[in-house]
């Protein structure tokens, strides 16, 4: 068919279109339904896969984490948790391997319990609970790419000498200090009086919107969080290493260094766990497939529910237009030339309400987007390219049937049909 009959098949479908215009709306509304569904959901689970990847980022490159259990998608059993911890001399004997640029140790303290069993930081009669109490080393800044926004990390000094220093988090230097200078300034926790060295930036969090606890911390030297709590030696340790190349090779190292240090025989399983934030990204990734799964199967019922309608719609149209077809068989138009007609006028339908979906799509996006800031979202233009193309072959697939039928009538009895 040449370009002219195409344009007119197209301005022929705008005009049933414009005809017919609550019928047409009806019939796509599964398509808009449908192609809506796709640019709505994918858009949030962009976004959202791009804060999982800088929230991921921010944990420091080229890291691996080791702990006595796994602790991402894994349940520990009763035989990890009676694991025996990590020590001090696991620490000094990765930090000898050949590849390992820096080992930083972390003790943890956190008390979930409520009222005044909580962790407070107190200044001057203000305080803020539940803050995290962190005990580590000096190499915390190079292996997590943390950054002090005032002041300064603790000295090597410092951490031989235990000192009563200490680095607190964003919020809980906000709330204590309400615009005042904390360096310098003494704060009370568990009974004890630290100095402020300085204050963490804010870190970064997977999902925004609310406080981020990692924000309400308190970092000591770790000897010095020894004092606080001598209680707690589970020890985490993270292991940043030189080239992603040795990525490989740096945790073959990790595993045989630990298993020596922990005098694992070579017919049993290691007693430890070693797992990079790679891990995170790979649970995300399979939560989000099932995301996907939904998404796929509500747009496509939206879909054949849509492409039924056009369908419907087309049948309908054949049926009303049939002297029209005797007329154009009648003076010289053939079999192909209805068949294309018709099938463009389907895949126009289609390709509208495939337009609408994208647009409504894009509008619910924006429309979250600015009534809720901290959801992320951000359009994707491979999934509005798809919906878009996945619409107009609907248009095609449940156009055939009824432009075939249209094709074939015959003339002399399509000229009579009243």
């Amino acid at each position: 068919m040449s370009a002219s009959k195409s344009s007119e098949s197209v301005r022929m479908a705008m005009d049933t279109l414009r005809s017919n215009k609550l019928r047409s709306g009806l019939t796509i509304l599964g398509i808009v339904i449908g192609v809506s569904t796709v640019i709505t959901l994918s858009s949030f689970i962009n976004g959202l896969n791009q804060n999982i990847e800088t929230w991921v980022a921010s944990f420091g490159t080229n890291v691996y984490w080791v702990f006595r259990f796994p602790v991402i998608a894994v349940r520990p059993t009763v035989e990890m948790l009676a694991r025996k911890q990590l020590t001090l001399g696991d620490v000094n004997a990765l930090a000898k391997l050949p590849h390992v640029v820096a080992v930083a140790p972390q003790l943890i303290y956190q008390d979930f319990s409520l009222g005044l069993g909580n962790v407070a930081v107190k200044y001057k009669g203000r305080q803020i609970q539940h803050t995290i109490l962190e005990g580590d080393t000096t190499a915390l800044p190079e292996v997590a790419s943390t950054d002090v926004t005032q002041g300064r990390y603790f000295s090597q000094y410092e951490q031989n000498q235990h000192s009563d220093v200490v680095v607190l988090g964003q919020d809980t230097a906000e709330q204590l200090f309400r615009g005042e200078d904390p360096l310098g300034k003494e704060v009370e926790i568990d009974g004890d009086d630290f100095r402020v060295i300085g204050v963490m930036d804010k870190q970064k969090q997977a999902f925004g919107g609310g406080k981020n606890p990692n924000d309400n911390k308190a970092y000591f030297p770790i000897g010095t969080f020894q004092k606080i709590h001598p209680e707690i030696k589970d020890f985490w340790i993270s292991v940043k290493y030189d080239d992603p190349k040795n990525k490989v090779a740096v945790y073959d190292e990790i595993e045989q260094t630990l298993r020596i240090q922990r005098k694992v025989r070579f017919n049993q399983e290691d007693n430890f766990a070693i797992f990079s934030p790679d891990a995170i990204t790979r649970l995300w990734n399979q939560l989000t497939a099932g995301i996907f799964i939904f998404m796929i199967g509500v747009a496509s019922v939206g879909l054949m529910v849509g492409g039924v309608g056009v369908m419907n719609i087309m049948l309908v149209s054949v049926t009303e237009r049939t002297r029209e077809i005797g007329v154009r068989k009648a003076i010289g138009a053939t079999k192909r030339n209805i068949l294309l007609q018709f099938t463009i006028e389907a895949i126009t339908l289609c390709a509208v309400g495939g337009v609408v979906g994208v647009l409504v799509g894009c509008l619910l996006t924006f429309g979250v987007r600015f009534a809720v800031p901290s959801i992320p979202a951000f359009v994707s233009t491979f999934w509005a390219v798809t919906g878009f193309t996945v619409s107009c072959a609907i248009g095609l697939i449940f156009g055939i049937y009824p432009a075939w039928k249209a094709a074939n009538l015959d003339p002399i009895e399509a000229l009579r049909y009243e």
